[in-house]
């Protein structure tokens, strides 16, 4: 283990290429993660804020609030489940917004919530016409006490505050009256408009564990109700994304692997007359191979480190709000632990031949 080091501290330009190309492979995975991340952020920031212990659809909306209507005696009967805290309704309508300054085809994508039960980060409904906005729409040009209009009816609002991961299906998350939200559903999308109260959906509290079963059963199937965690996987793309994705970073793995068995495989066959050596004056081959490993794990640290480094700076100088990118030490963290992985398997390869060295051979080869 000693001979690896030094070997690495004096001829580092020996592991510069392989130390390059794994760099590169980091890079890429490290980005992967972090986009994903962005992604399944931007997605469901809206859901995953929700305070509830159930989240309530209709029992033919698939987990989709336009598709949802939550009839009034429906929401009577949730009310009235032993255990249940607090019910509220919430509805969602998704349009564009022109901003004033903006070009008028430049528009910012929202989804308008009305609500009644405020979301963790999000303070209880403002006055009728008034809004708060997640800020990443500041990205689009929002500012506090700026007025926005909505859609193709061009609803004026007026942004009185900013809250923090509340977007919904990559659009920007604006939090409004229940008022609010409805005369901008009947302004904009007036095929959707719901009868007086009428919701698409509900968020219960309290209940107990089993709530989404009680409810479900207490409306006679006419319900669909989620945890958090799962209303958050029914998002509709959400799943598909986080395969696809995963799918990907598998590829690119595997790739890492391939590139880290081929290098030290190179590596021992150059070696294997120092490895018959080595063996002569009675080093062993599982010493020799730790040394191999030692080595991998030292270069895909170097290129992990550097690589993160990199996908850091990277998120700084992306603009705010152009790519939904999310970096954070979870996710360096994780694809380093899996580079590690694939080093130690890839460098595994080499193990086989390093066993079948036999000193007398190797040391012949070089007279």
């Amino acid at each position: 283990m000693n001979l690896a080091l030094k070997e690495l501290r004096r001829r580092p330009g020996r592991f510069s290429t392989a130390t390059v190309i794994i760099t590169l492979i980091a890079v890429l995975l490290m980005f992967l993660g972090s986009l994903l991340d962005g992604l399944i952020r931007s997605s469901t920031g809206a859901i995953r804020a929700q305070d509830a212990d159930a989240i309530v659809y209709s029992s033919t909306a698939q987990a989709s609030f336009p598709r949802s209507r939550i009839e009034v005696d429906v929401r009577d009967q949730v009310e009235a489940l032993p255990g249940v805290d607090e019910v509220g309704g919430i509805g969602l309508v998704q349009l564009g917004a022109r901003i004033p300054g903006n070009g008028p085809r430049d528009l910012a994508n929202i989804a308008l919530f009305g609500y009644e039960l405020a979301p963790d980060g999000v303070p209880v409904p403002p006055s009728d016409g008034q809004v708060y906005a997640d800020d990443v729409l500041e990205a689009d040009g929002v500012e506090v006490g700026m007025t926005i209009l909505l859609g193709p009816a061009r609803t004026p609002v007026e942004v009185v505050g900013f809250v923090s991961d509340t977007s919904f299906n990559g659009q920007g998350g604006l939090w409004a009256s229940e008022a609010t939200w409805r005369s901008t559903l009947v302004e904009n999308r007036p095929d959707a408009q719901l009868a007086d109260g009428v919701w698409q959906a509900l968020i219960v509290r309290g209940g107990g564990s089993d709530i989404t079963v009680q409810i479900d059963a207490a409306t006679a199937g006419a319900t669909d109700s989620y945890t958090v965690t799962d209303a958050v996987n029914a998002i509709p793309g959400v799943e598909e994304q986080q395969g696809t994705f995963n799918q990907i970073i598998g590829v690119t793995i595997a790739v890492a692997l391939v590139v880290i068995g081929l290098f030290f495989a190179l590596l021992t066959v150059e070696r294997l007359s120092l490895y018959g050596v080595l063996k002569a004056l009675g080093a062993k081959s599982l010493t020799i191979f730790g040394g191999l490993m030692v080595q991998a794990v030292v270069v895909t640290l170097i290129a992990s480190t550097v690589a993160g480094l990199l996908v850091v700076l990277l998120d700084l100088v992306i603009p705010p709000g152009s790519i939904p990118i999310a970096v954070s030490a979870g996710s360096i963290l994780s694809s380093t632990a899996l580079l590690l992985l694939a080093a130690a398997i890839g460098c595994s390869f080499s193990l086989r031949r390093v066993l079948k060295v036999d000193p007398a051979s190797a040391i012949g080869t070089t007279s």
